[in-house]
C-alpha cells in the first residue's frame, strides 16, 4: 500500500535541484514554502495556518516515508487530523471560562504532565519503530515525533508552551535530517527553531497586552461603579 502511494507520488519525489550533493525534491521545496508561511500565520494567530499545515503535512508524509523515517511520516498524518481539530478550535473553541479561545499559559501542573507524557511515549515509539517498522534512526526519529504531537496539541489550544516544545523538536529534527542528508528540510527546521523563538516572544506579548487591557477594563468598571 505504502509503495503504491509512493509510486503514484513519484513526480513530487523527483529532484528539483541538488543541494550539497543531495537532491531536494519538489515535495520538499513546496512543503518548505507552505511550512514557513504556516509559522508566520501562527505568529499572528491567523486560522489560515491550519489549512497550510494540512497541505505541508501531506507533502512531508510522502517525503519522510520515501526516506524511511516512518515515525516522522506517520505523525504527519496525525498532524492532518489535529490540524482539522485546531482549525475548529481557533474558529469556535472556548476556554475553561466559556470565553472564545485566547492565547494563554499552561499551569505548572499542566507543564509537568506534558513533559512527562512526552518522555514516556518516546521510548515506546522508538522501540516500535525499531522492531516493527524497521525504520532508520528509531530513537532520533521518535523524539521529535512525540514532541511534535505535544506541540501540535498545545498550539491547537493556543497555549504559549507550544513554542518551547517546537524549539526542542526543531533542534532534534535538524540533527535527524542532516543525518539523512535531507538538507533543505534540515535548513527548514533550523529556521523553524529561530521562528519558534520569535513566535514565543510574540505570544508572550499578546498575553501581556490582553492582561493589561483586562486590568484597565476592570479599573474603569470599578470607577464607574
Amino acid at each position: 500500500m505504502l509503495q503504491a502511494v509512493l509510486d503514484a507520488a513519484a513526480p513530487l519525489l523527483r529532484p528539483a535541484f541538488t543541494l550539497w550533493g543531495s537532491p531536494a525534491t519538489w515535495a520538499e521545496v513546496v512543503a518548505f514554502v507552505l511550512a514557513v508561511w504556516m509559522v508566520v500565520c501562527n505568529w499572528r494567530v491567523h486560522p489560515l495556518a491550519w489549512p497550510l499545515a494540512i497541505a505541508a503535512s501531506l507533502l512531508y508524509a510522502l517525503l519522510f516515508a520515501h526516506a524511511r523515517l516512518y515515525g516522522m511520516a506517520g505523525v504527519q498524518l496525525f498532524f492532518v487530523a489535529v490540524a482539522l481539530w485546531g482549525w475548529w478550535q481557533w474558529l469556535r473553541g472556548r476556554g475553561d471560562d466559556g470565553a472564545p479561545l485566547r492565547v494563554r499559559r499552561l499551569s505548572t501542573r499542566g507543564r509537568v504532565a506534558a513533559i512527562l507524557l512526552t518522555l514516556a511515549l518516546w521510548p515506546l515509539l522508538a522501540l516500535m519503530l525499531r522492531f516493527v517498522a524497521e525504520g532508520e534512526s528509531p530513537w532520533l526519529d521518535a523524539l521529535p515525533t512525540v514532541g511534535s504531537v505535544t506541540g501540535q496539541v498545545l498550539l491547537g489550544r493556543k497555549l504559549i508552551e507550544n513554542w518551547p516544545a517546537w524549539i526542542a523538536v526543531n533542534v532534534v529534527g535538524v540533527v535527524l535530517f542532516v543525518q539523512q542528508t535531507l538538507w533543505l528540510t534540515a535548513i527548514l527546521y533550523a529556521l523553524f527553531a529561530v521562528m519558534a523563538v520569535v513566535g514565543w516572544r510574540a505570544w508572550v506579548r499578546l498575553e501581556a497586552a490582553r492582561a493589561i487591557s483586562a486590568r484597565e477594563l476592570a479599573q474603569r468598571g470599578a470607577a464607574h461603579g
